[in-house]
């Protein structure tokens, strides 16, 4: 792999490299995920102050998805989308575990209504909504 400007070898923090690699828009962000619960480095919770080295793995959940990469390259300088690929790569089961339970069919097998619904379908869904009998 050729060098990078922005790869150093030095480990840093695992929320300043979260916040480097675009995982999230601010570190703070990126430090509440980790005290939370949702990172974890190697299989195991961590602080945010823990320092990330190259060649690990780091499992990140973000909202039901969850991404498992590993650490090519570290970086506490946040660059753009496409220098900020160098420092991950993800795994090959986390790409499938994604695609498998991703809500949104990907081959446009989803259907949109063919017109708004009108005056007796909204209070239909109303009713649906709020749990009540529907009356045919």
């Amino acid at each position: 792999m050729n060098e990078h400007p922005v790869l150093t070898q030095e480990p840093i923090r695992i929320d300043k490299w979260l916040w480097a690699a675009r995982f999230f828009k601010t570190r703070s962000l990126a430090t509440d995920a980790v005290s939370g619960g949702k990172v974890h480095y190697n299989q195991a919770r961590v602080k945010p102050s823990h320092r990330v080295q190259v060649g690990v793995l780091i499992t990140i959940q973000i909202g039901e998805s969850s991404k498992t990469v590993k650490v090519l390259g570290v970086s506490a300088v946040r660059r753009p989308a496409k220098e900020a690929v160098f420092l991950y790569e993800e795994t090959i089961e986390s790409v499938a575990m994604r695609e498998k339970y991703a809500r949104i069919p990907l081959d446009g097998s989803m259907q949109s209504p063919r017109k708004r619904p009108d005056k007796k379908a909204r209070k239909l869904l109303q009713q649906v909504k709020k749990g009540g009998w529907l009356d045919f």
